[in-house]
């Protein structure tokens, strides 16, 4: 039994429980309960205050200072949904190396060079020179950019107090610590502490702020799930360490689509929005060759042009490999056992490889009919078009399914110089310029494919 009076919470999660404990019931985590006095203290009767301000009608609430100012980032400007809102809070989570500081130092550059008011960049991650070092590397040096290494957050209001910004970058959340809490930085009490801190703060000067958070093994928001509830918007900042493709991604917006994305390519100084990024995902050949298959995939409300690869070959092996990169793996497997029931494609002695080009993760059903298409075309040894593109979700009974945008995503490959299409039957309102052949089942997309 625990003290009477005396309850224990975990410093990583927020679990609380009546007696302590070496490890955490919610997270696993070992020796992370603390203990603390009573959390359920008796409810006293709420008196009535004054308002900080008479309610209005809403038709009579002003507009003009809650209009989004662009950062200068177009890119950036695309997920936030126009800019910054004055007064929001913006938290950009990714893992580390991914070049969330690289980013949000060419907004802060952006912002000093054509607002009014200066940027402010607090670092509780690195030294001051460390990130004038960088600034310098990718060209991001302006006099109205000013710079503080603080890890305090008093101190960060002290230095708002002084430099009077436009906007403030707080690079990380989970380094801040505020001192009317306990707790180590980073921890649940803290980092909630300093997020509302920081939201109130930004709501009452009507200063856009922008958080750094980190992530956990799994891709989530490091912190209480709270954090995420406490922000306006919640971006999440993603790429393979082995390509220079990055995608800001929307996942929570109160301004505008949670549904957007924004790409990117790092390169050695620094980094650039890519507002046509189809190319990236493309590897035109001069002469068409066995195993691809083109695509267009739908991120956020961007069509996007994908190639598909796929390699079949002989195999030495008693069980044949099944490798898959950028793919959905359950999802290929499952669109290999259609293609040999449906198709009559056999490959049950041979190895399967399949995989996108430039690094694009593609997780959407609209492309299992390219997979289909590129795993025939090797099996065949027998190249497609370069011109044709193909779009349908394949079921376990061998039928193409129709998938949504059919419309806005051949018009991507009409703008790319693509002239023949296999949809699933009745697509919808079509754009001209490119022919359309429409298929039901597997088979007779692997006829149309051979004759196109």
């Amino acid at each position: 039994m625990g003290k009477k009076g005396i309850s224990y919470r975990c410093g990583e999660c927020g679990y609380e429980a009546a007696k302590w404990v070496g490890r955490c019931p919610e997270c696993q985590a070992w020796g992370t309960l603390e203990e603390r006095g009573d959390a359920r203290p008796a409810i006293a009767r709420v008196a009535a205050g004054a308002p900080s301000a008479p309610a209005r009608p809403i038709g009579q609430v002003d507009l003009e200072s809650a209009r989004a100012r662009a950062t200068g980032v177009p890119e950036l400007d695309r997920v936030l949904g126009g800019g910054l809102v004055p007064g929001a809070v913006v938290l950009l989570a990714g893992e580390p190396g991914v070049g969330k500081s690289t980013l949000l130092l060419e907004v802060a550059h952006q912002w000093a060079a054509s607002a009014e008011q200066p940027a402010l960049y607090v670092t509780g991650e690195e030294s001051a020179g460390q990130v004038r070092l960088r600034a310098e590397r990718t060209g991001n040096l302006h006099e109205r950019m000013f710079l503080a290494a603080e890890s305090d957050l008093s101190a960060i209001l002290g230095h708002v107090d002084a430099v009077r910004p436009g906007v403030l970058i707080v690079d990380s959340v989970q380094t801040m610590a505020s001192p009317q809490v306990e707790g180590a930085p980073g921890g649940v009490t803290q980092v909630r502490a300093v997020t509302a801190g920081l939201v109130a703060l930004a709501k009452e000067r009507n200063l856009p702020i922008v958080l750094v958070g980190h992530v956990t093994k799994d891709g989530s928001v490091a912190g209480p799930r709270v954090l995420e509830h406490l922000v306006d918007v919640v971006l999440h900042f993603e790429g393979d360490r082995h390509s220079t493709l990055r995608l800001v991604r929307g996942v929570k917006n109160r301004f505008g689509p949670a549904d957007e994305i924004g790409c990117f390519e790092l390169r050695d100084d620094g980094i650039v929005g890519v507002p046509d990024p189809s190319g990236l995902f493309l590897n035109r050949h001069e002469d068409a060759v066995p195993g691809t298959a083109i695509t267009v995939t739908v991120e956020g409300k961007r069509p996007l042009l994908c190639e598909v690869q796929a390699l079949v070959s002989k195999s030495s092996l008693p069980q044949p490999r099944r490798a898959v990169s950028g793919l959905d793996s359950a999802r290929v497997g499952m669109v290999l056992a259609v293609l040999e029931k449906r198709g009559g494609v056999r490959f049950g002695e041979q190895d399967v490889y399949a995989a996108t080009v430039g690094g694009m993760k593609v997780t959407e059903p609209a492309v299992d009919l390219a997979v289909v298409l590129a795993i025939a075309s090797s099996v065949q040894d027998v190249a497609l078009s370069p011109r044709l593109v193909s779009l349908g979700e394949v079921g376990l009974a061998g039928e193409i399914r129709r998938v949504t945008g059919v419309g806005r995503r051949l018009a991507e490959a009409v703008r790319l110089g693509f002239t023949h299409a296999i949809v699933p039957p009745d697509p919808g309102k079509l754009p001209d310029g490119i022919r359309v052949l429409e298929v039901a089942t597997v088979a007779e997309a692997l006829n149309a494919a051979m004759k196109a």
